[in-house]
């Protein structure tokens, strides 16, 4: 059934979740709310509206990476009203596959790494 849930369990370091209850407090949400807003969007791509010339893009501000968010916000509402989910996920992109690339690219130079021991990712003194 659509109305069915699930308990989902995971384990962060305590600064991390303060963070995430300090972000969800912000956005008026329960952490449950927060996390899985937040895995949703994290899951979803995002593509730029085919109507948005080269020209509006470029006047619009550039963004070497590519994360030009009022762009994104407006592309979004173009097709009529959304909720914050909604927004959150259109404008988000796929942003855990940037991430995981970004971060093989940084360890296969050498400037990263992860460590256990150290909790996470770390830099390199290279």
């Amino acid at each position: 059934m659509a109305g069915d849930r699930q308990s989902v369990k995971t384990y962060v370091p305590t600064d991390q979740k303060e963070i995430w209850c300090d972000h969800a407090d912000e956005l008026d949400m329960s952490l449950s709310e927060f996390v899985r807003t937040m895995v949703q969007a994290g899951r979803k791509g995002f593509a730029p509206s085919d109507s948005a010339t080269d020209e509006e893009l470029a006047s619009e501000g550039s963004n070497p990476g590519g994360h030009d968010l009022e762009r994104r916000v407006r592309a979004a509402l173009e097709s009529g009203p959304r909720s914050w989910d909604e927004l959150v996920q259109a404008v988000v992109g796929d942003v855990e596959d940037e991430l995981e690339e970004t971060l093989d690219e940084l360890q296969d130079r050498n400037r990263v790494r992860y460590s256990g021991r150290d909790g996470g990712y770390v830099l390199t003194d290279e």
